[in-house]
């Protein structure tokens, strides 16, 4: 069989895709209180009108424990309306949309007495600023409740895709990690063990979804940090995944929120930008300590392939690319060694267009240059420092 090109279509699940690119989760940060607002809405429809087949909306939270803070979207019934009209603005651009879901665990911020996040194991968590306890079993069913309801609300809404959160040591990515899980109990310990809850949350999205929405997950290859999950036990973790059955793609990623964002980044850390972006206190600590908070990785094209690589020789399951993607000839190059569909993030910020640019021959790479000057900006509406935000020129 020939090898698809970028603007060949796909069919994901249930859903035809009308190219191989697609927009990779991005915390928005134009979601006060956690409503679906106009600026999102521009966000969305900015890259879909550019030209990518699927755009994630990030961080769906499935619980208000499950938030990484305040300004999270909670995907409850209440919501649909609001969701429609997002979900609707972009299906008109003829692009699809997916719904990233999550629990927060260990990521959420500034821990909340009336709705207090849970972990595989009680530790203290930067993010949180605190101890946060371990998750009981009968936590962990509710949890799986609270995620068959936000895959019910993602539907109503008219989502074409549901993307699971099993990487960055959010909740569901946690339990993977040796280095986060210490439990004793059948949720800890092996690797069937640790795998175990998240397996139970995948199944039981797909038995809500089927049929009606793709189901993806985005899962983590490398934590990035000592003692944390690596290849050896990643890749054995996704054969059971594909062997269940229940997924119809699967995004490589990898990197902790708790203990190293940068590694799924690479390329400058802009401290300065991080520091003035937090309050006093909290940007003095970053100025002290950010180097050890914020270690720097060179940027490299397509930095994540050389373990991606790994996956899709064990696997032969949809696979999505995710890591450092700029240029078209990286596009191309990464369906030619079999991947399905490639994801795309900062290079989208800086030029939404860009895929419409790829495909009239226009351009050849994007303009980012990898300074992460973005990242600060997730607390002031996430864009580009040297482009207009999405909804400024909407």
């Amino acid at each position: 069989m020939s090898t698809p090109g970028p603007f060949d279509p796909y069919d994901l699940g249930p859903v035809r895709l009308r190219n191989r690119i697609v927009k990779s989760a991005t915390f928005e940060g134009v979601m006060p209180r956690g409503a679906v607002t106009p600026e999102l809405i521009d966000f969305h429809v900015g890259v879909a009108r550019g030209g990518v087949a699927l755009t994630t909306v990030a961080y769906c939270a499935v619980s208000k424990n499950g938030r990484v803070n305040r300004h999270s979207l909670v995907f409850t019934d209440e919501l649909v309306p609001d969701l429609v009209r997002l979900t609707d603005a972009v299906h008109a651009e003829g692009a699809a949309i997916s719904a990233q879901l999550g629990h927060s665990g260990l990521v959420a911020q500034a821990q909340s007495k009336a709705h207090p996040s849970l972990a595989p194991s009680a530790r203290f968590s930067a993010p949180a600023k605190g101890r946060v306890r371990e998750a009981t079993p009968a936590d962990l069913d509710l949890v799986l409740a609270d995620f068959e309801r936000a895959t019910r609300v993602a539907v109503a809404a008219g989502f074409d895709a549901v993307e699971i959160h099993l990487g960055h040591n959010y909740l569901l990515s946690s339990f993977l990690s040796p280095n986060l899980n210490h439990r004793r109990d059948a949720y800890g310990g092996s690797i069937e063990n640790r795998l175990r809850f998240p397996r139970r949350v995948v199944e039981a999205v797909r038995k809500v979804a089927d049929g009606k929405a793709a189901v993806l997950a985005k899962f983590n290859m490398a934590d990035g940090v000592d003692g944390g999950l690596w290849l050896d036990e990643s890749l054995p973790m996704a054969e059971i995944l594909e062997a269940d059955g229940h997924l119809d793609a699967l995004e490589l990623t990898g990197g902790s929120s708790v203990l190293n964002g940068m590694y799924f980044f690479r390329g400058d850390v802009p401290l300065k930008e991080f520091a003035a972006a937090q309050g006093k206190v909290v940007g003095l600590g970053v100025r002290a300590f950010g180097h050890r908070i914020f270690p720097e990785y060179p940027f490299e094209e397509a930095f994540f392939l050389p373990f991606a690589r790994q996956f899709r020789d064990a696997l032969s399951m949809p696979l999505v690319y995710l890591g450092g993607v700029n240029e078209l000839a990286t596009v191309e190059g990464v369906l030619d060694e079999g991947f399905e569909l490639v994801a795309m993030a900062r290079a989208l910020l800086r030029q939404p267009d860009l895929v419409n640019r790829f495909a009239a021959g226009a351009s050849s790479a994007g303009l980012c240059v990898h300074c992460n000057k973005c990242l600060p900006t997730i607390y002031s509406g996430t864009h580009c420092v040297l482009a207009p935000p999405a909804w400024a020129s909407a």
